[in-house]
């Protein structure tokens, strides 16, 4: 039996996530009527999923779903913001109920534990693909931003580096893939609650999706500055450290989906912040620093020192 557009709103997006107070109206109308809060700014991102080329199209739906919005989610975190409202944009090449039922259920899992409310979207048939956009609220004065890097700040990463692009790695060698390197390339954990305690502590701020030295260039370009990095400081996990001996630090530099935060610190509040957000239970290590020179400088573990251009994954490069 054919199933309308109208339907598959009704039996898959409508409450399929906490409502909201400030959700005027929601799903089922022309615009959702939203009510921000009158002394913050609203942080908007959006992210497009495409089958082929972001993820396998036998891709399990459930993961898909909450990496859908986690990778959302994750830009939030790197300036601070707190989620609050998302739309989702589907474009499908059938209608299969299965699939939709557990991708809305890996969204929903993700979205409640942000108190993030679907409040519309899109849609229709094609090859399959995915976009979400989310909103969320920062005071102006405490947003992280990209351009805010200067000579002499310590530069800081959370989590591991790596461990996605060496899942991805794996997975088209055909290789075994362990439980813990799959849920970091299916399921990443966007960092908000540390994006919010970076607020007031930390200076400029990225999230990794496009690899360290993508990201880290993106930090320094705006901010006009370069970077010096420790390689033998990288977070990386045993799977990755044993690759990394084999292979070299490709994965960790310039893997990408990684989605962790890098930001820089106050040389002279570095170790009162980093202290205190490990005592708050956010895993942060230290990388490296922020220097006058443009461009990036690698520091090996034998002392040997390379200077590096930014690169990273790049939809119309790669």
């Amino acid at each position: 039996m054919p199933v309308s557009e109208f339907d598959l709103i009704r039996r898959y997006f409508s409450r399929s996530t906490p409502e909201r107070a400030d959700v005027l109206l929601g799903i089922g109308d022309d615009c959702a009527l939203l009510s921000p809060p009158p002394d913050q700014c609203l942080a908007v991102t959006m992210d497009t999923l495409v089958a082929g080329r972001h993820f396998a199209r036998d891709a399990d739906p459930e993961a898909l779903g909450h990496k859908a919005l986690a990778v959302n989610l994750s830009d939030l975190a790197a300036v601070g913001a707190q989620p609050a409202w998302a739309s989702l944009a589907l474009t499908l090449p059938e209608v299969d109920a299965d699939w939709l039922s557990a991708f809305m259920a890996g969204f929903a899992a993700l979205a409640t534990a942000h108190a993030v409310q679907l409040i519309g979207g899109d849609t229709t048939r094609g090859p399959l693909s995915i976009t979400v956009q989310v909103h969320g609220f920062i005071e102006a004065q405490a947003a992280l931003r990209r351009d805010a890097g200067r000579a002499g700040q310590r530069l800081f990463v959370s989590g591991t580096l790596g461990d996605a692009a060496l899942a991805l790695s794996r997975q088209q060698r055909g290789e075994h893939l362990a439980d813990a390197l799959r849920q970091r390339l299916d399921r990443p954990m966007p960092r908000v609650a540390l994006g919010r305690a970076l607020r007031g502590r930390a200076a400029a701020a990225i999230d990794i999706s496009d690899g360290l030295l993508a990201d880290l260039g993106h930090i320094c370009a705006s901010s006009s500055i370069g970077a010096v990095v420790e390689l033998a400081r990288l977070p990386l996990s045993p799977a990755v450290s044993a690759d990394v001996a084999q292979r070299g630090w490709e994965g960790p530099l310039s893997g990408g989906d990684d989605y962790e935060l890098l930001f820089s610190v106050a040389p002279s509040d570095a170790d009162g912040v980093c202290a205190e957000l490990i005592a708050a239970g956010h895993e942060v290590q230290e990388i490296g620093r922020l220097v006058d020179e443009p461009g990036i400088t690698l520091v090996h573990p034998d002392g040997r020192q390379t200077r590096e251009q930014p690169r990273g994954f790049d939809h119309f490069l790669t």
